[in-house]
């Protein structure tokens, strides 16, 4: 199995959830998401190339698409972007909804 494929299987379920949300109108804020996104990738890509470049994490070239960020495979930073949708979205489905009538 490539990694591709493994993320290909990860981010549909994290795509189902990102759905489930909006059919629920309970979406987290979007542009709360992707602002955050933007560090959580920089930093992925700043570790990333650094675990790759000293050694400490290797790649199967036969597993990856060959497509590099620095020495970091491209599918490496499929987990972080997982991340940071997957977890607002699962927060916002499993908070209780607030009710005006307990206010």
């Amino acid at each position: 199995m490539t990694y591709a494929l493994l993320n290909l299987a990860f981010l549909a379920f994290v795509a189902l959830v990102a759905v489930a949300t909006l059919v629920a109108r309970r979406a987290p804020r979007w542009r709360v998401v992707a602002l955050t996104a933007i560090p959580l990738v920089v930093l992925t890509a700043v570790f990333d190339n650094v675990l790759v470049g000293v050694g400490i994490v290797a790649y199967d070239p036969h597993r990856i698409s060959g497509a590099r960020l620095g020495v970091a495979p491209v599918e490496d930073f499929a987990y972080a972007i997982a991340a940071v949708v997957l977890l607002p979205c699962l927060w916002s489905l499993l908070a209780p909804r607030s009710s005006k009538a307990s206010r």
